[in-house]
């Protein structure tokens, strides 16, 4: 490794620590105003009708936890049956279902954030899995990571109190207000960058 390797690294560094020190607090001040409004969009209403959940009750940790857990054996259980039925599925490409431990493999990563992968994805995934199963869980998987990091945080605010918030509410407002402008914003300014 030559001198202007050892160069290029330091600077690369050094970008990413100040656009940290540019962003960290307007993004930090609108993730807290997300996370601790009062007030619902009329999307996030919809949607918590749709599932079930009253946005204004809290959850003990243990509620809370069961919640994550319920949310992502889904996730794990609908990205298995994706990858498994691939073969009858739209935009398969012809390929065949994803090997059983394979799939389970990828499932559990996907769902745990992890995304491990020992296959090449246009080889053993069609476009439906990919989209609707992998790019899903990439989206979902960060939204329930931050959740957790929220539920977190107010567990420590909050010591005195027996809630900390709701996970529901927490992944819904993450994933809405947080994830999907930061997503918008990002492929934004790789299409502006030349990015095809």
């Amino acid at each position: 490794m030559g001198a202007a390797d050892i160069w290029l690294g330091v600077l690369q560094a050094a970008t990413v620590i100040a656009v940290l020190v540019l962003l960290y607090r307007p993004l930090g001040d609108y993730m807290a105003r997300v996370y601790t409004g009062a007030k619902d969009l009329r999307v996030e209403r919809g949607i918590y009708r749709l599932i079930g959940v009253d946005a204004s009750s809290e959850q003990t940790w243990r509620a809370y936890a069961r919640s994550v857990l319920a949310f992502s054996v889904v996730g794990l259980l609908l990205l298995y049956l994706l990858q498994r039925v691939q073969q009858v599925l739209p935009l398969s490409l012809g390929l065949p279902a994803v090997p059983e431990g394979l799939a389970f493999n990828t499932a559990a990563s996907f769902v745990a954030n992890t995304n491990w992968q020992s296959y090449s994805p246009e080889q053993t995934m069609g476009h439906l899995v990919q989209l609707a199963g992998l790019a899903v869980q990439n989206f979902t998987s960060a939204a329930v990571g931050i959740a957790i990091a929220i539920a977190l945080v107010r567990g420590f605010a909050r010591r005195g109190s027996a809630t900390i918030g709701n996970f529901w509410v927490d992944l819904i407002r993450g994933l809405i207000r947080l994830l999907l402008p930061l997503a918008i914003l990002s492929a934004l300014a790789l299409i502006e960058g030349g990015v095809a």
